[in-house]
């Protein structure tokens, strides 16, 4: 399940979580971040737990998008124990994405 992530809640949802958590930084108009949104949920379903799924949008979270140099979308950010492992921008399917971040 995707989790809405604010300058609010980044904290308790990135840095405190001990579950690994890959951000979608994206936004409403960005077409390529619509096709990245279900490969999301794809990867979501089939590692069941194992990960929790992010988004950021980055018209309404300006500053997260600066703070994390996010220059394109969409930018997709694995973080683990709030620390950034990798990152990936542009389009990726699930598969892309899992064999990256988990290879």
């Amino acid at each position: 399940m995707e989790v809405k992530i604010t300058s609010e809640n980044f904290d308790k949802e990135i840095i405190n979580e001990q579950t690994p958590v890959i951000v979608d930084f994206w936004a409403t108009w960005c077409g390529p971040c619509r096709m990245v949104a279900p490969e999301l949920e794809r990867l979501d379903t089939k590692l069941n737990g194992k990960v929790k799924i992010g988004k950021i949008n980055v018209d309404e979270q300006p500053s997260l998008a600066v703070k994390y140099r996010v220059e394109a979308i969409p930018t997709i950010i694995l973080f683990d124990k709030g620390e950034i492992k990798d990152k990936i921008v542009g389009y990726a399917t699930a598969e892309e994405i899992e064999n990256k971040f988990f290879g």
